[in-house]
């Protein structure tokens, strides 16, 4: 692989990646954004294979097969399971489709302000970043605002959302902004260190699914906003 194909390959990943986390702030349909966070997975794994293949690095080709299985493959599964725990079949004779579990409603923030704040997140990240990128340019570091672009467009989209669902996008969204950042900065990480990061995230989503179905079970939603109830 030449020098030019890998920098527009790694460019062309990491701007699908930057969009995916940017597309999460504009839909409200939860099985829509859990299959734009799968196509997220895609290109996280892609950069992670560009970088091996480009180093000769078996190592990091191994942790992008990983990531490939477990944020484009399992993860997406587990939430939408979770997305549709509890809730009747279609064909029970008392099925009735509540379209607001189903949407993020009520998010303290509109589309068009989440817009305009992923667009000034992702100007600060590459003010912020321009220092490191300085220090040594190269395709991989010139690359690093978009790793900080969207653990700063995870953290809004968490603190935003009130679905748990949606919130739990926003937390790997966050992580998956973490893991290309450290990619990017310093060529990958051990294989057994991103296990174990990906093992505390597939942990956190199964407790996710628990929680998801006993919320709907006790206040028939998955709003936030439901959890007020518990106070006495």
């Amino acid at each position: 692989m030449t020098d030019s194909v890998y920098t527009q390959l790694l460019d062309l990943a990491c701007g699908a990646f930057l969009l995916a986390a940017v597309v999460v702030l504009w839909l409200r349909q939860l099985s829509s954004i859990v299959q734009v966070f799968a196509l997220q997975g895609v290109a996280l794994a892609a950069v992670a294979a560009l970088l091996g293949l480009h180093e000769d690095r078996l190592g990091l080709l191994a942790v992008a097969a990983g990531i490939g299985l477990l944020r484009a493959g399992a993860l997406p599964r587990l939430m939408l399971r979770a997305l549709t725990a509890g809730t009747p079949h279609r064909s029970h004779p008392h099925y009735q489709e509540d379209v607001s579990e189903n949407r993020e409603t009520r998010p303290l923030v509109n589309v068009a302000a989440s817009l305009l704040s992923a667009a000034l997140l992702t100007l600060l990240a590459y003010a912020v970043s321009r220092p490191l990128v300085e220090l040594h340019p190269t395709p991989a570091t010139r690359a690093l605002p978009v790793g900080l672009a969207v653990v700063l467009i995870g953290f809004f989209t968490l603190v935003t959302r009130r679905r748990a669902l949606a919130q739990v996008v926003g937390f790997l969204l966050l992580d998956n902004g973490i893991t290309v950042t450290a990619f990017l900065a310093a060529s990958g990480v051990p294989l057994i260190v991103e296990l174990g990061v990906s093992f505390d995230v597939l942990l956190a989503v199964l407790v996710l699914q628990i929680l998801t179905t006993r919320m709907r079970a006790a206040f028939g939603g998955t709003g936030i906003d439901d959890l007020r109830e518990l106070r006495d």
